[in-house]
């Protein structure tokens, strides 16, 4: 068993989408960033972390940190560690991490995060334009292969999965054709993916 905390309609998504995939036993405690919940198992009060039965007094935080455990100890969703296959899949989760999470939380920093006298306006031309470069690079190698590591989803999938639905809600640039559309689809078609983002509807408020 293991509890998610954290509110799924933000970065806990990509915990529950991984649990869902992985058909794990799970409950979910919807602490909001920073709430006493929260910083009872993560001092910088930030959101997802989980608990593992096993461990119970060892949360785990960071919501990549989740589900690379998850798929490390469930053996799915993952190259083995100590390969050079794995040592690309971090690569390419880094990268996702690098230049897609940290401008999309740039950007939500500056619109809403930080307190008024910290936001700066024109940060979006800087925030699209390293998201259309990263999604040049994407396009390219999504144009030869069904996910970021070729035919076999894997942890960055499901993280970019969770950033691509976080960009097009900020109602951000997105392109409608081509090789990166029809990947996105690919992930959203997943029943797991249904799943999470059906149990997540019950926290968007």
């Amino acid at each position: 068993m293991y509890t998610l905390i954290g509110n799924p309609k933000n970065r806990s998504f990509r915990a529950l989408w991984a649990l869902e995939e992985l058909g794990l036993a799970y409950e979910i405690n919807a602490a909001d960033p920073r709430s006493e919940a929260m910083l009872a198992v993560n001092p910088t009060g930030k959101s997802p972390a989980m608990v593992d039965a096993e461990y119970p007094d060892q949360a785990i935080t960071d919501s990549a940190a989740i589900v690379q455990y998850l798929a490390d100890k469930h053996r799915e969703l993952s190259y083995s560690a100590g390969t050079i296959e794995r040592a690309q899949q971090d690569a390419m989760l880094h990268f996702v991490n690098d230049e897609f999470d940290s401008v999309l939380w740039m950007n939500a920093k500056h619109k809403f995060a930080y307190p008024k006298e910290y936001r700066r306006d024109g940060v979006i031309d800087g925030v699209m334009y390293e998201l259309a470069r990263s999604m040049a690079v994407l396009e390219d190698r999504l144009a030869q292969q069904s996910y970021l590591m070729g035919e076999r989803f894997t942890v960055p999938d499901i993280v970019l999965g969770h950033c691509i639905g976080w960009l097009k809600s900020s109602k951000l640039d997105w392109p409608e054709t081509g090789p990166l559309n029809d990947y996105a689809r690919r992930l959203t078609s997943r029943e797991a993916y249904l799943r999470a983002a059906e149990i997540r509807k019950g926290y968007l408020v």
